[in-house]
């Protein structure tokens, strides 16, 4: 046998002998160093954020450092409104019921839920895509663009995202994001890329395409000035209300309360018989 040869290598990295951070600010108790008893979030005492402002402005400033205006906070409202919940077909969703049924702990239902919704198929990953993407061409021609995309062949079979956050759903336009679109864009804090995305939308609509809800919650979060690195946790942030309420409501239902398909809809593929 022959031996691998391995190389051993001295791992003489500095670390640090302390955390640091931006985002917040613990005064320790006298009596006890391990207990805060003042906190103040990018310099704002937690208290005072409590008595004086909203979930959303105390959502905006932690991942931006400042509070945010009330057109931004009226923008990133109605964005969370809209979110709020993928519905029963999203597979997310679909993970924490069928997790719930499954006599999952509790606590476990949201986290199998969100697993899910971060992948880069109308997940997390895709939000922080379309980010990059808007970035990067939100200043061309949408409809030069579009015919660009489009030029590319299809797929065979199922949608066809022609960009991240863009694309068909269950063969057609999904339009739900549209009409959120449409409204958004009215918000006097919608900037030129939820405008772009209109425009990039409508030049697709003739191909059976459009917003998806990751590219829309993309666009707000781009004329909101996150960053696409955050983009994928925000969007599972936002929509884990609905994720969550659809797994509990099942969480005491036999498991039978979700479909099973019987026999005669299993397919096995040739390649996976026993020869």
């Amino acid at each position: 046998m022959t031996k691998q040869k391995f190389q051993v290598r001295k791992r003489d990295e500095q670390f640090t002998d302390r955390t640091v951070t931006r985002i917040w600010q613990e005064e320790p108790l006298p009596e006890n160093p391990y207990l805060a008893e003042k906190c103040r979030c990018h310099g704002y005492d937690i208290l005072e954020l409590a008595k004086k402002r909203s979930f959303v402005d105390v959502l905006f400033l932690l991942f931006q450092g400042e509070l945010p205006d009330p057109n931004q906070a009226q923008l990133l409202e109605r964005l969370m409104i809209a979110l709020v919940n993928p519905g029963p077909r999203h597979p997310a969703t679909r993970a924490s019921m069928n997790a719930a049924v499954g006599k999952a702990n509790p606590a476990h239902i949201l986290p199998t839920g969100l697993a899910v919704l971060s992948g880069a198929y109308l997940g997390g990953e895709e939000v922080s895509a379309a980010m990059r993407f808007l970035w990067k061409n939100s200043k061309k021609n949408t409809t030069e663009h579009a015919d660009e995309l489009l030029s590319f062949s299809r797929p065979d079979e199922g949608d066809w995202h022609v960009a991240p956050g863009f694309g068909s759903r269950f063969s057609g336009i999904d339009p739900l994001p549209q009409q959120l679109a449409d409204l958004l864009a009215g918000f006097s804090a919608a900037g030129k890329v939820i405008k772009w995305g209109q425009k990039f939308a409508a030049a697709l609509r003739p191909q059976g395409m459009g917003w998806l809800d990751t590219g829309l919650a993309a666009a707000v979060f781009c004329d909101l000035g996150f960053h696409p690195r955050s983009g994928a946790g925000l969007f599972q942030i936002l929509r884990a209300p609905g994720i969550l309420a659809h797994g509990l409501e099942l969480a005491n239902k036999p498991k039978t309360a979700m479909p099973f398909l019987d026999e005669e809809h299993y397919v096995i593929a040739e390649q996976a018989r026993k020869k």
